[in-house]
């Protein structure tokens, strides 16, 4: 097992190139293995000059990839290398065994080997982390777990996990259990890929045809002539636990380093009326507001969300 502090890049392994605005910055597949999978993702070299050579780890959200990060990693590779990863069971990473469920706290748990195993040997020891929906989730309860390894920490329309009152505690195990029962079902096989994209463009969190393109070819592969989602099913099941309210502000105030909210002006978070405490719990809190929907860092002008970015992480 290789512990170097750099990517391996798999046999397969290709360069890719991406153009945002006057930017074209090349990028390549990348793996990281862990103890019990192998994290697949997408590495941007820090461009020369670059202010610093802390690395940059970008988390992204529910049933998304590595590719949500197609327009904010090239232009942030100016502050350091940036690493984009695919969460387990999404993209080309591998999938938890059969078994086992997604829980939130296994994610923290990939983020924090990773982080031991490929970046422990950093200027100042310490990585950034930028994370959207799920991925902010989990970059703050890191930052909460382990302080010492953080050193700045951006949420985009992301500010602490899902949470149940505890009545509901019974009634989500239930619910839980029934469907790992129950399975998944069988796969839809999509004729070709804009087909599966068209399908991914309504739901919770709805994506233009152009940012649904951008995402949905890597959580795709080749099936009975057509097209079959990779990402597990599973992801779907709902999870057995789910964290009370008072935990997640504990963990919100855990945090010691600098946090940035990006916080989108037509996200899943603009129509909550009950973050004041979740913000007032973190205790070096920035709050930028963007214009935009959930995926305000990739669907439409994204320049607002990079600007902020790029102000937090540079003027420390």
């Amino acid at each position: 097992m290789n512990d170097t502090a750099m990517p391996i890049e798999t046999a397969g392994s290709r360069a890719g190139r991406e153009e945002t605005g006057q930017t074209t910055q090349a990028f390549r597949e990348s793996e990281w293995k862990l103890r019990n999978l192998t994290l697949a993702g997408l590495s941007w070299p820090a461009t020369d000059g670059a202010r610093h050579d802390i690395p940059i780890i970008m988390l992204h959200g529910w049933l998304d990839n590595s590719l949500t990060f197609v327009k904010l990693a090239p232009e942030l590779a100016h502050l350091g290398p940036v690493y984009a990863l695919d969460f387990a069971g999404h993209g080309h990473s591998g999938h938890r065994p059969e078994g086992q469920s997604y829980l939130l706290m296994d994610y923290v748990a990939d983020v924090a080997e990773l982080i031991e195993r490929y970046f422990q040997e950093t200027p100042d020891g310490r990585v950034r982390l930028v994370g959207h929906s799920l991925g902010g989730i989990v970059g703050a309860l890191y930052a909460a777990a382990f302080p010492e390894r953080v050193r700045d920490l951006v949420m985009i329309d992301s500010l602490g996990a899902l949470s149940r009152p505890v009545s509901e505690t019974i009634p989500q195990l239930t619910k839980a259990i029934k469907k790992r029962i129950a399975g998944s079902g069988r796969q839809v096989v999509y004729p070709d890929i804009a087909t599966a994209a068209k399908a991914r463009e309504g739901g919770l969190s709805p994506l233009s045809p152009e940012a649904a393109l951008t995402l949905i070819p890597r959580n795709m592969k080749p099936q009975d002539g057509g097209y079959v989602w990779q990402t597990d099913p599973r992801l779907r099941h709902p999870s057995p636990l789910m964290m009370t309210e008072d935990q997640v502000l504990a963990s919100l105030a855990a945090i010691e380093t600098r946090v940035l909210f990006v916080r989108a002006d037509q996200g899943l978070l603009s129509y909550r009326k009950d973050l004041d405490k979740r913000a007032d719990a973190i205790t070096n809190l920035q709050i930028a507001n963007v214009p935009g929907g959930h995926h305000c860092h990739l669907d439409g002008e994204t320049s607002p969300v990079l600007t902020a970015i790029r102000q937090f992480l540079e003027n420390e």
